[in-house]
């Protein structure tokens, strides 16, 4: 990319509105599908994966949010539409102001320089014939940064910034070298070594011993602060949740079913889903082991012909016959910055 599309790209994106709360608005997500088509004998159409359909948010910088669900809900899917590997199908997505749908491939570029990467899994995510010095070297490269000196002073600088230090004890070393928890800080680098504005986290601690999640989760919550990050947090595991976002929102079969800020969703639930996702969380609490919580039967729909009207429905111990089997949910606002897809609230 030459550098005049980047500082023509940098001073468009400058002039981008404002939130109301003076927080820019970064990314916006419009009545967003991702579909997978199926084929029959490798030809024929046999149908579609709905794994993400119709989703529809805003996110400011410098915003923590979370996106909870089962596993199957396509919240992975999801993601990786936000990073480009995916193209909606219908709907788009908007990065300070500019339709991703519209990108030349400078663009896309820069696009994907603006946005880090923090995969699930470290070990299968850093190339094993690499050593650390050319894991975080390679994406400096392909966006052009040619000066050797310039390319070690950011290799170090990251390396310190995520605690791999003193660097030299590290960058030559190959990724079997290292521990879990050195690994996902060495994917956690590669992610902010172009200085994004944005970073996609999925599910970074579920590989990670216990006692190594918290140091984890600290070190994202303190790089986001130093460089004033907006950061999307994928999860199942509500637990850790409430320590890092500023908004959750929960996702069953493709769509979001119910949005709203950490406490208010934790402390005032409203969805029947979201209460069992809080009840099938694990406490602390020696008085769990003598009480049995109701957790809902059944599986998550099928993603290729999900049920008619509330896609929940099937497995709801509230299930409103007639309604909520025939017709789907629209958003009910609940509260302020707080809004459910069920027919329970049709009229809170």
């Amino acid at each position: 990319m030459t550098q005049g599309t980047v500082e023509i790209l940098n001073s468009a994106a400058a002039e981008t509105s404002q939130a109301a709360d003076g927080k820019e608005l970064l990314l916006k997500l419009d009545d967003l599908h991702v579909w997978f088509e199926l084929k029959r004998f490798g030809f024929g159409h046999a149908g579609y994966v709905r794994a993400v359909d119709g989703v529809t948010f805003d996110m400011h910088n410098r915003e923590t949010i979370a996106i909870v669900g089962e596993s199957g809900c396509g919240k992975t899917s999801l993601m990786k539409t936000i990073l480009g590997l995916y193209e909606p199908i219908k709907g788009k997505i908007e990065y300070l102001g500019k339709d991703l749908n519209e990108f030349n491939a400078e663009e896309t570029r820069w696009y994907h320089s603006q946005v880090g990467y923090v995969q699930q899994d470290p070990f299968g995510a850093l190339p094993p014939f690499m050593t650390v010095r050319r894991i975080l070297e390679e994406p400096l490269i392909c966006n052009g940064i040619k000066d050797e000196d310039e390319r070690e002073r950011m290799i170090y600088k990251v390396m310190e910034e995520v605690k791999l230090s003193p660097v030299d004890d590290y960058v030559e070393k190959y990724p079997h070298m290292l521990s879990g928890g050195q690994q996902q800080r060495v994917v956690i680098a590669r992610a902010m070594i172009l200085g994004p504005k944005l970073i996609v986290a999925d599910e970074p601690v579920s590989m990670l011993d216990a006692s190594v999640r918290v140091e984890i989760l600290k070190l994202l919550e303190k790089v986001q602060e130093d460089h004033q990050l907006a950061v999307i947090y994928i999860t199942h595991d509500l637990s850790t949740v409430r320590y890092f976002s500023e908004r959750i929102f929960v996702m069953y079969a493709g769509q979001i079913i119910e949005r709203a800020p950490v406490q208010e969703l934790i402390n005032n639930p409203k969805h029947p889903y979201t209460v069992a996702l809080l009840t099938a969380t694990s406490e602390p609490d020696a008085a769990n082991a003598r009480v049995m919580k109701e957790i809902p039967e059944g599986e998550p729909p099928s993603l290729v012909k999900p049920p008619k009207g509330c896609r929940y429905h099937p497995r709801c111990p509230k299930m409103i016959a007639g309604l909520c089997d025939q017709e789907e949910p629209p958003h009910f606002v609940i509260s302020k910055n707080h809004e459910t897809s069920c027919w329970l609230y049709k009229e809170e």
